[in-house]
């Protein structure tokens, strides 16, 4: 490989979020990747940096071209550079919107288990979240639609946000689930959010497909990207919302400007289109490496937890592991874990749905660090079944 994703990176002592912990634990809990970014994106920033001068940016034309070039390449989806609106996250735009779309106590749905902030997001604003639990059967997840227009059709609901990919189940939604999705929301008045943050973290031979490429009838919604998961670059804090319906984009402007998360800082959106433009074989790479260290963790658990299952899954970095033969409370099992070996993974029960009996566990590591993951793993549910 020409990029190196074996060294292991000293991360502790620099404010990390993910690092910040006690002498000898090993967190794996945040999607955060132990790798340095791509070296272009590194160059960018320092070439930025010596300029010396840090003062109030706009955003540049090339951060525009650089999504719409690399959707059109890469996912075969035509964007308009007028439906590209710039925020400092995904998070931040998907809070700032549900508070602009929506009102109070209006529900919003969300199919769990699911990634925990979308939870915050919606209730901290004053709004219910509604679920629809995902189908799980023989290690695999699916949408139950029957139970998803129910829940659309609920006359409080007035937005679904979609994970796409799916976060922490690892799913590809196919452009005819998607396009059913389109369907019922159009059909019961529903406006759908989808984040697209791990879009570009597939396994090798799989490729997701954009919310906004499944039909007419996914036009009126609002998709978020960005270059931070996949280029490990969430610290710079830049994304952007995608909304074709000029009326539902002028009400989303105004909701990122209202909370003051439409502004770049000086090295969010050069970063960014440097990742789009130049750093495409470092992904490229980066996601074999993924998919080999995914693999050699199905291997290890198979081999020496067989009571532990992996879900089947060919997207993002996480390892969505089902504990039910050995607890029924994720938290306090990932504490017992923790206590005892080290190991810092999150508990599936704060995804909701059936995430309780679930460890997440982030596999963007060194190999080498990957076992260490997996050997306190073993060591840890073995105690735990003592």
């Amino acid at each position: 490989m020409k990029y190196d994703f074996d060294t292991v990176i000293n991360r502790r002592n620099t404010d990390s979020l993910k690092w910040n912990v006690g002498a000898g634990e090993l967190p794996m809990w945040v999607a955060d990747m132990d790798f340095a970014t791509a070296p272009e994106v590194t160059k960018a920033i320092i070439k930025r940096a010596e300029h010396g001068v840090f003062g109030y940016s706009e955003v540049p034309d090339e951060f525009y071209d650089s999504i719409i070039k690399r959707w059109k390449t890469a996912h075969g989806l035509a964007i308009k550079k007028e439906w590209i609106c710039f925020c400092t996250g995904v998070v931040p735009a998907i809070s700032s919107i549900v508070k602009r779309v929506t009102n109070h106590g209006d529900k919003v749905v969300l199919q769990t288990p699911v990634y925990d902030i979308f939870f915050h997001s919606v209730e901290n604003a004053g709004r219910q979240v509604l679920e629809n639990p995902l189908r799980y059967e023989n290690g695999r997840y699916s949408i139950d639609f029957e139970d998803l227009e129910s829940k659309l059709s609920d006359p409080l609901s007035t937005m679904m946000i979609l994970c796409n990919p799916h976060n922490p189940t690892g799913n590809i939604h196919t452009r005819e689930q998607l396009a059913e999705i389109g369907r019922l929301c159009n059909k019961h008045g529903v406006t759908l959010l989808s984040d697209e943050i791990h879009c570009d973290l597939t396994d090798d031979g799989y490729s997701y497909v954009p919310y906004l490429s499944a039909g007419s009838e996914c036009l009126n919604s609002v998709t978020c990207i960005s270059a931070s998961k996949a280029f490990n670059i969430a610290g710079l804090q830049c994304a952007a919302a995608v909304i074709p319906d000029a009326a539902l984009r002028n009400k989303a402007v105004r909701g990122l400007n209202s909370d003051e998360v439409a502004e770049p800082n000086c090295f969010a959106a050069i970063a960014t289109a440097e990742a789009f433009n130049k750093g495409g074989e470092w992904l490229n790479e980066l996601r074999a490496y993924l998919t080999r260290n995914k693999k050699t963790a199905a291997r290890v658990i198979a081999e020496k937890l067989p009571m532990l299952k992996l879900t089947e899954q060919h997207a993002t970095y996480l390892l969505w592991i089902d504990c039910a033969a050995v607890a029924d409370d994720s938290d306090s099992l990932a504490a017992f874990i923790r206590k005892h070996t080290g190991l810092y993974l999150s508990s599936g029960a704060q995804y909701r749905g059936n995430g309780k009996t679930f460890l997440r566990m982030n596999a963007a590591c060194p190999e080498s660090v990957l076992l260490d993951g997996l050997d306190r793993l073993y060591n840890g549910i073995k105690s735990y079944v003592k």
